[in-house]
């Protein structure tokens, strides 16, 4: 691409902070930039017409893990590594609530509960057993018990009587709260380019190079916050995770209100606009599912449309709507890297499906890298 000379001069020259990705980590790192340095030239570039990977696509959960995925956790992590995620999630959710304001993003609490199908069996009782292990892990962060047992109130079927619950967790609008993030950096006076892939860049101790498909640029600090892509341009412990979503045509009188968990949080739901938004199953194949192509699979969604049927509405006729995938950043651990890479490059990724819980806080750290 031929820049015009009022092209190169108002969007690529003089750069003092470009961020690769406009997703939940990068808008709160040019925040944070913006806060710290008000005078400096900020530019986002960004792959999508709107922010790719998993920001604008996830299900919305302000959540912090249910007991079992907390379990399993502990077998991978020291008790101080699950406390510490478990209170970056807490703390990431409050600055985001602060940022924004409940009302913008459509917070709502009605708590999270996990469910146990019958087949499942021994992983309730395990989680039901450290119910107080767990609790008193996690009281530091909570202040008060974070998981207690509740009856089956929402008449799901083929599951265990009793959810485990926490009443902390909530729900957002993930296009509200990314549409409020964007009108936000725009007001601080951030760049933004959509629609440009970055190839490669070099740091050379003085400036990082860039370049794109369309064109190649300098800045003097690079911030690199593409999550499930990172793999393309970082050589750092992150894959990539794709998560299939479904969401059903509107119910009437719609009964269900809060956010779900089954089988260790791979797979997930919620009401919204009297409608159940349905998530998961990659365990089913996760080798197939550790990609960076958009898409949805037969056997991902089958098996989200049977539970629909057999578990979360038996008897009420239900039609889906909408379907779509998007694309996390996972990794051997949990904990997010935020780190310096050279001289003027830092990234912020790894973020485990929990973007919506962390992606504020990592944002953050990651501007005060500088």
């Amino acid at each position: 691409m031929n820049l015009s000379y009022w092209e190169y001069d108002t969007w690529l020259s003089n750069v003092d902070y470009a961020i690769l990705g406009s997703g939940i980590v990068g808008l709160n790192c040019a925040l944070r930039l913006k806060s710290r340095f008000p005078t400096a030239k900020v530019l986002i570039l960004e792959k999508g017409v709107l922010p790719q990977g998993a920001s604008t696509k996830n299900a919305g959960f302000a959540c912090f893990g249910s007991i079992s995925e907390i379990l399993s956790d502990l077998n991978s992590h020291t008790e101080e590594e699950v406390l510490q995620l478990v209170k970056k999630r807490w703390d990431g959710i409050q600055l985001l609530r602060q940022n924004l304001g409940d009302d913008r993003i459509h917070f709502q609490q009605y708590g999270g509960h996990e469910l146990f199908t019958k087949d499942h069996v021994a992983v309730y009782e395990a989680c039901a057993t450290q119910l107080d292990r767990i609790n008193g892990l996690l009281e530091p962060v909570f202040g008060k018990k974070a998981f207690e047992p509740r009856s089956n109130s929402f008449r799901f079927a083929n599951i265990l009587e009793n959810y485990i619950t926490n009443g902390q967790e909530a729900q957002l609008h993930t296009g509200k709260m990314m549409a409020c993030l964007l009108e936000s950096v725009r007001k601080k006076g951030v760049l933004l380019l959509n629609s440009v892939t970055v190839t490669d860049f070099t740091d050379d101790g003085t400036y990082t190079a860039i370049k794109t498909e369309q064109f190649e640029f300098r800045a003097k600090k690079l911030f690199v916050a593409t999550n499930g892509f990172a793999a393309q341009l970082l050589k750092e412990n992150v894959k990539p995770a794709r998560a299939q979503v479904l969401i059903t045509k509107p119910i009437p009188n719609l009964h269900i209100k809060g956010t779900f968990h089954l089988e260790e949080g791979y797979y997930y739901f919620r009401n919204v606009d009297e409608r159940i938004l349905f998530g998961g199953g990659r365990n089913l194949d996760l080798e197939r599912e550790e990609t960076t192509e958009f898409g949805e699979t037969k056997l991902v969604h089958d098996r989200l449309e049977n539970m629909l049927k057999e578990i979360i509405l038996p008897d009420i006729p239900f039609k889906v709507e909408r379907r779509w995938s998007g694309i996390m950043g996972i990794g051997d651990q949990k904990r997010p890297i935020v780190r310096q890479l050279s001289n003027n490059v830092y990234c912020g990724v790894r973020l485990g499906g929990m973007g919506v819980a962390i992606g504020s806080l990592v944002g953050k750290e990651l501007a005060d890298l500088v």
